[in-house]
């Protein structure tokens, strides 16, 4: 699993708009976000780091890899 740190989640409305932008792309992705911890887990057979930091921050998150 990678673990990614995201500023700017506050809400469950975050959390959906990420798992749904990273889903959109891989269906088959795990990913657990942890509001308080500012870190979202992504497990994907075909994102790469790269590819899960674009779409993060197309949905208006500050990301960084953990």
């Amino acid at each position: 699993m990678q673990v990614f740190n995201v500023q700017g989640m506050s809400c469950g409305h975050c959390v959906r708009a990420i798992t749904q932008a990273l889903q959109a792309k891989d269906p088959a992705a795990s990913v657990r976000v942890d509001l308080a911890a500012k870190e979202v887990g992504v497990e994907s057979g075909e994102l790469s780091a790269d590819q899960v930091i674009n779409l993060i921050s197309e949905e208006g998150y500050e990301v960084t890899l953990a």
